[in-house]
């Protein structure tokens, strides 16, 4: 059994209903969380998880893309509950992941502050708040980019380094399909650059959705739009 679930999260975030899109990747072997949402988000993604009939204290690993706050918020919280999994990422961004290097969002988030004022100042501090009330988790396993795992039949990292420095997605290649985490996001049908208000190098952003677009995929799951199906050529 070689299965990929896409989570549908859906939350309130102040008057806007929004929607984030972890994945479950399941063989014989491994059963793997990509990315875990917002702090407090753990009874959510559990909930979702045994809805689509999966136990989550069979999980072995959580992958985390990059250290963003809704995509690693809850890891601590399952890395407490379930000490047994593993957490998985890059070596760039694993120091920020384990606390060992402040966030780089927090400090973009801080740099920012001067620039506003009013409420938009009190919105920034909140969010820098927010930020700084992550809780780090220990990363046990480091991947590299071209590294092909054998989770689902041979998933390989890709380095796509615009929205943050050691992001990364992941191809499944037997089921032609790309998770992008933040590299990109799907608007209008289209992938596009996941908050480039936020993205650290634009430029090597428009970059990371070629080089994923140039993969022999017909499916990218995209953490913030969901799923996109590439026109067949």
């Amino acid at each position: 059994m070689k299965d990929i679930t896409v989570l549908n999260i859906k939350f309130n975030f102040g008057d806007t209903e929004d929607v984030i899109h972890p994945v479950i990747l399941k063989d014989n072997d491994e059963m793997i969380l990509v990315d875990c949402g917002f702090t407090g988000f753990m009874p959510v993604i559990e909930a979702a998880i045994k809805a689509e009939g999966l136990d989550c204290s069979q999980l072995t690993k959580i992958l985390i893309t990059h250290h963003d706050h809704d995509h690693m918020g809850a890891l601590a919280d399952f890395k407490v509950k379930y000490p047994h999994i593993q957490i998985v990422a890059s070596d760039i961004e694993a120091p920020y992941i384990s606390g060992e290097k402040k966030s780089l969002r927090l400090e973009q988030a801080e740099a920012f502050q001067s620039t506003l004022s009013g409420e938009q100042k009190k919105f920034g501090e909140a969010f820098c708040n927010i930020l700084k009330s992550v809780k780090p988790a220990k990363v046990d396993m480091i991947v590299y980019e071209g590294e092909v795992l054998n989770w689902c039949g041979g998933c390989e990292v890709i380095s796509t380094p615009g929205h943050t420095p050691g992001h990364i997605s992941l191809y499944l290649k037997d089921k032609e399909t790309i998770i992008t985490g933040d590299a990109a996001a799907l608007e209008g049908n289209q992938l596009a650059i996941a908050n480039p208000q936020f993205t650290l190098d634009l430029e090597k952003a428009k970059k990371d959705i070629s080089k994923l677009l140039s993969y022999d995929a017909s499916t990218y799951i995209c953490y913030h739009g969901g799923i996109f199906k590439k026109a067949e050529k």
